[in-house]
């Protein structure tokens, strides 16, 4: 009997990863994806737990689906991701609309779990999770079909103080090297012109397995798959080394983009984050960069609010900000969450300080990518075409090789003819803040 899903995905490109593989399942085993949550039998939601809005976002989206069921009793609902990973039992207290809740190590065996419902509610949280997908688990992609996301790790290895991510996601697990390839391989033979590679960390590639091996697997997936585009997302500033810097150098379908979160640029609080560097590093790790791709596009993270930041350390991080001019900066605030470490310590910003302090910071950036956008009118860059803008069905929307998807700014193309997942020639006419504008020529 045919069943209707209605799915939402929350958090991260990992996380969305999961809920493609849950999809992959679901849809093998008879299950049809609609478009409003009142047609369909089963309703899903992906959570993400990092942070607290991420919680509340995730709780809000539950209780809209909970309210749908009581209109329709016979629909279940059914929560997964890191949110059931985080909060297990709390959440079955307070959540009785929900039949079943599945963690991070217990989504891959989602229809043995819709089997045993039966009328009774169930949690399935193992501690710590182990899962690992490979390129036989099922998986259907909710990307456009030019572009997705590849997952090689599972899990994380650092221990910033801040963060949750090892006590939801276990320890760092690596995929095998021929399993990833035959996965990019399969993906490139269906069409995908962007891979994006993720995982918590990608430098730590290997490293469960006795050494870093990210440069042999980039070696590899390109010999082995026909994609285009590869982008790597997600980057530990103190592993990105010479070696990878020169293979991206050598390897055009290596997109010159690197995603470097750095955190801060006070020694004092980055060793308080247990992030082991400081801001000379950082200096000299950029100069490197640089020196070996000089057209290269660089992404960091900042947060602000860490306790005990000063506001002389806001200075000095704006100040890292002009000088050093990322062509894309995410901004985020201090989230204070049990069970860290940080939550410890003492001079809690208060959250109107962090706040104003993110918006300085984000004014600084503003000038710098505007000024950076600013220095692409005139040139012609290779875009790949997302689809009809958005914004307005007379626009057409790409991204250059310097933007990534979802997190970056768009190239809207008003003059030219082309279709979804193309990759054309754009000559930039015009430039704002986050995006740009252009006309495809011949």
């Amino acid at each position: 009997m045919t069943q209707k899903l209605f799915l939402v995905s929350l958090g991260c490109a990992k996380n969305l990863v999961d809920s493609e593989v849950m999809l992959g399942l679901l849809s093998d085993a008879g299950y049809h994806v609609c478009d409003a949550p009142e047609e369909a039998d089963l309703l899903l939601v992906n959570t993400c737990g990092f942070i607290q809005p991420a919680v509340e976002e995730s709780i809000d989206e539950i209780l809209a689906l909970a309210e749908v069921k009581r209109e329709a009793p016979g629909k279940r609902l059914v929560v997964t991701g890191c949110l059931v990973q985080r909060y297990g039992e709390a959440l079955r207290d307070e959540l009785p609309e929900v039949d079943c809740f599945i963690g991070t190590d217990g989504f891959q065996g989602i229809l043995g779990h819709l089997a045993a419902i039966n009328g009774s509610r169930s949690l399935n949280v193992t501690t710590p999770s182990r899962f690992l997908m490979n390129h036989a688990t099922p998986r259907r992609l909710s990307t456009p079909p030019h572009r997705a996301f590849l997952k090689i790790t599972e899990g994380c290895r650092n221990r910033c103080s801040y963060c949750m991510i090892p006590a939801i996601r276990g320890e760092l697990r690596s995929r095998e090297t021929a399993d990833i390839v035959a996965e990019a391989a399969r993906l490139g033979d269906a069409g995908v012109r962007e891979l994006c590679l993720i995982g918590q960390d990608l430098t730590a590639y290997g490293m469960d397995q006795g050494r870093p091996r990210l440069v042999e697997l980039l070696k590899r997936v390109l010999a082995g798959c026909t994609v285009p585009w590869l982008r790597l997302l997600y980057l530990h500033p103190q592993r990105v080394d010479q070696e990878l810097i020169d293979l991206m150098a050598a390897e055009p379908r290596l997109l010159p983009y690197l995603d470097i979160p750095v955190q801060h640029t006070s020694d004092r609080i980055l060793k308080l984050m247990n992030r082991p560097y400081g801001h000379a590093y950082l200096d000299a790790l950029l100069t490197r960069i640089r020196a070996t791709l000089p057209g290269i596009a660089l992404r960091t993270t900042l947060m602000v609010g860490f306790p005990g930041e000063t506001d002389a350390e806001v200075d000095a991080m704006a100040d890292f900000l002009a000088r050093q001019r990322f062509d894309h900066v995410g901004i985020f605030t201090y989230s204070n969450e049990e069970g860290c470490a940080a939550a410890d310590l003492p001079d809690h910003v208060a959250p109107e300080e962090m706040e104003a302090r993110r918006d300085r910071l984000m004014t600084v950036q503003a000038e710098v990518s505007l000024a950076k956008n600013q220095a692409r009118v005139g040139t012609i860059e290779e875009v790949l075409v997302e689809g009809v803008s958005e914004e307005t069905e007379l626009l057409l929307a790409g991204r250059t090789r310097y933007q990534a998807p979802e997190i970056d700014g768009t190239v809207y193309i008003n003059e030219g003819h082309c279709q979804a997942g193309d990759l054309v020639r754009v000559r930039i006419t015009e430039a704002h803040t986050y995006d740009l504008v252009g006309e495809i020529v011949s």
